[in-house]
């Protein structure tokens, strides 16, 4: 709401971006509510959600103009709002005609980051402005459910299985939950993800999305994927496993994190990590527990928090040493490790931040709070409080 609100009659096309169900038509409609409220009267709001039935006669450029010109208000400004909107045809052109022919703020929500490459990235390139919504944070989660800190650390954990979407943490059973969390899945596998393959048989895409839930935070090879799938019986190249894998970041189901050499200062063509967006996704879908591989199921809320809090995310590597996170925002730079808990007479959390020769933030993140302190000069935070911090 901060974000609308700064950018409110701007001239930019304000473009909300993230995974289905995710909070994208909500915030859109509180926003709505939010402009009736200072006065703009009702006959100045355009609303338009392509995935309601009641609009599917708009299919391309042509539809969606001549739709807005005949219900706009020829005397006031008009704001805008197209929800799902990469579901029109060239939808980018009209847009672009609505900027410059018309006195409109214009909002778009979509749900694949496609979205914003190719005709829109030519057609619109330095006039529009991004919003990523991601799942609900711990801090969200834990105030949602009035936590308090001698419930922090059960509530965490019921954050690693539940997840952040909030039709989800709203739900008041766990079966309920389970089914929802299904249909999110499946809503983004078949309208996000093989529409955009232009294949029918997802059966290939979802053995992917499993291994890679089942891999996060370890080194990704799409050969490795492809040999695996072979011996599973798919037909699969490599080839078709890499433009999979781009799909699934586009559907923002995935996030992949590149390595960078912090001495080198430069990217790496070596293997990366894949990172999911929601862990309640992963367990559910997997049928696994909060403790199933914990440390790295950590390291993604970790990742995704990060995103979330505006930063450019990369994995380091320093001699050979493996840093968790690079952060980056502007000059800002931050180093991360996360681990379960310190191990007894093993210094190799701390040590891959000691001998890193730059003065920049460096913090390793402990989900057990006796850990925390300094240790050899580097700062060893409760990760539950740095969920939390303001």
């Amino acid at each position: 709401m901060n974000f609308l609100n700064e950018f409110k009659d701007n001239e930019a096309i304000k473009v909300i971006t993230g995974i289905r169900r995710s909070g994208k038509t909500f915030l859109m409609n509180m926003f709505i509510d939010h402009l009736k409220e200072e006065g703009i009267d009702e006959s100045q709001i355009i609303y338009i959600n392509f995935e309601d039935m009641a609009f599917n006669t708009i299919k391309n450029e042509i539809d969606l103009y001549n739709y807005v010109h005949t219900h706009e208000n020829k005397t006031k400004k008009n704001y805008l709002f197209f929800d799902e909107i990469q579901n029109v045809n060239n939808w980018e052109k009209a847009i672009n005609s609505f900027r410059i022919d018309m006195d409109a703020d214009i909002y778009i929500t979509g749900s694949n980051s496609h979205l914003l490459s190719g005709e829109m990235a030519t057609l619109l390139a330095g006039r529009y402005v991004e919003l990523t919504i991601y799942p609900l944070s711990f801090k969200e989660y834990y105030d949602f459910k009035k936590g308090a800190p001698q419930t922090a650390y059960k509530l965490f954990t019921e954050y690693l299985v539940d997840g952040g979407f909030p039709a989800v943490d709203i739900a008041p059973s766990d079966n309920l939950k389970t089914a929802l969390k299904h249909g999110i899945f499946d809503s983004v596998v078949l309208r996000d993800i093989a529409l955009r393959a232009n294949t029918r048989d997802d059966k290939a895409i979802v053995a992917i999305i499993e291994y890679l839930m089942g891999e996060i935070g370890s080194p990704i090879s799409a050969t490795n994927i492809s040999n695996t799938l072979r011996s599973n019986g798919f037909k699969t190249t490599t080839a078709t496993v890499i433009s999979y894998l781009n799909l699934l970041q586009q559907s923002y189901l995935f996030y992949a994190a590149k390595k960078y050499d912090i001495r080198g200062k430069k990217m790496l063509s070596t293997l990366g990590k894949y990172y999911v967006a929601d862990t309640g996704l992963r367990n559910t879908r997997l049928n696994k527990n909060y403790r199933d591989n914990i440390g790295h199921q950590i390291e993604n809320v970790v990742y995704i928090e990060l995103l979330r809090r505006g930063y450019t995310v990369d994995v380091g590597d320093y001699s050979g040493k493996e840093i968790d996170f690079i952060a980056r925002k502007g000059e800002e730079v931050e180093y991360y490790q996360v681990t379960e808990h310190l191990p007894e007479n093993d210094t190799r959390e701390t040590d891959n931040l000691r001998y890193i020769p730059d003065g920049y933030k460096k913090v390793v993140l402990s989900l057990s709070q006796f850990d925390a302190g300094k240790v050899d000069g580097i700062d060893v935070q409760y990760l539950i409080d740095w969920l939390l911090e303001e």
